[in-house]
């Protein structure tokens, strides 16, 4: 521990705050911070409810005040942590939140880097009790240990800490500024070629031009054949497949052909996620089951140009009005088999689909980039929380 700095808890350098009834004045206004409030990505208050007493909820309970720290105790490891702002001073927060007021003496922003810590996330993940709302109490933030350096200190760490997060911000802001960009890019283009169809094109229904079957649910207890990975709506992504979640089924080998798609087949979502398409591009075939429909086309270059379409179609909006059912919505066998596509005269069809493809890879290529940057900006971030809350700063 350096000179001159103490191991104290959080309850140690934390005020009493106090607990209003809103139910007590039941015309009066007032600015309501539920749980979703706060953002986990600027860490700051980014909207409120304006509600009246008698329509406060029951959790609507704890005032706060100006440069209090208000913690997320549900859900805590998603760090929805942020600094109460001048013009919500004396407003009330949800019960779901600690509110975290520091005594004379102590900078209050050094407390909320505090809580950005590897040592304090960890010790609320270990804390946190709960299998659907995991949540710590009040007790265990207040027990929490941090290093309290002298006033003068503090303020010097925030200080840097303040100029070394904002930069890490604009860092970030300006790389997804670029992937936004690029994906705008990306999703105009092929926007633009469907709208401005020349000579040659013609409008035909998958139907005309492909082979489409729809996977069906399969009962385990009946299917006596050797456990096959397969494919569900949740592993298609528009344009690849996540392979990190398969299941197995046991198939009989007279379904096999029927509900296995092969290099090539685009396979759509029909519900939880209507109309996702992606194109099965392994070399090996795959199993899949219900609520996804396979389409085979005769001409092969029709596979990218209908995903491609059909992604333009769902951006657009205008996707979901091919959609059926009240609940969870469904793009139905039925209505696939009479999807109109707009089918341009083939070398113009295989040059469009090489440039969607060359935007797409440019686009990945920067989400790739982004993805590798954040997680650098990550990295340097809690480099530079452990290195303020050591004394090495």
């Amino acid at each position: 521990m350096k000179k001159g700095w103490q191991t104290k808890t959080l309850g140690d350098i934390l005020e009493k705050t106090e607990t209003v009834n809103p139910l007590q004045s039941p015309y009066a206004e007032f600015d309501y911070i539920d749980v979703s409030s706060v953002s986990n990505t600027t860490f700051e208050i980014e909207e409120t409810q304006r509600l009246k007493g008698k329509d406060a909820p029951s959790r609507a309970r704890k005032l706060v005040r100006t440069n209090d720290i208000i913690f997320a105790t549900i859900r805590p490891t998603l760090q929805r942590i942020a600094v109460v702002p001048e013009h919500l001073d004396k407003q009330v927060c949800s019960t779901g939140y600690f509110v975290l007021r520091p005594k004379q003496g102590i900078d209050h922003r050094f407390v909320f880097y505090s809580l950005f810590t590897e040592n304090f996330i960890g010790q609320m993940e270990s804390l946190q009790k709960g299998a659907s709302y995991p949540a710590v109490t009040d007790g265990d933030v207040r027990a929490q240990e941090i290093p309290v350096p002298p006033l003068a200190e503090q303020q010097r760490i925030v200080g840097l800490l303040d100029e070394a997060f904002a930069g890490l911000a604009t860092a970030k802001a300006n790389a997804e500024k670029n992937l936004q960009n690029a994906r705008a890019l990306f999703e105009s283009h092929p926007q633009s070629v469907f709208t401005q169809r020349g000579p040659g094109w013609v409008e035909k229904k998958v139907s005309e031009i492909a082979k489409h079957s729809l996977g069906k649910m399969l009962d385990k207890a009946k299917n006596k054949g050797e456990p096959q990975p397969y494919l569900r709506n949740i592993n298609v992504r528009w344009f690849t497949f996540d392979l990190s979640d398969l299941l197995q089924m046991p198939f009989l080998p007279a379904e096999a052909e029927k509900y296995t798609a092969i290099k090539g087949d685009v396979l759509i979502c029909e519900g939880g996620y209507p109309g996702r398409a992606a194109i099965w591009d392994e070399d090996y075939p795959i199993y899949f089951q219900k609520a996804l429909h396979r389409v085979r086309f005769h001409q092969p270059e029709l596979n990218k140009w209908f995903v491609y379409y059909l992604s333009v179609q769902d951006s657009s909006g205008q996707l979901k009005q091919h959609f059926s059912g009240t609940g969870i919505q469904h793009f139905t066998g039925e209505v696939l088999a009479r999807f109109p596509i707009p089918v341009p005269p083939l070398p113009e069809l295989r040059r469009a689909v090489a440039k969607f493809d060359a935007l797409s890879e440019e686009t990945q290529r920067l989400a790739r980039l982004f993805e590798r940057k954040h997680a650098a900006l990550e990295a340097l971030k809690k480099s530079l929380l452990h290195q303020a809350f050591t004394g090495e700063l």
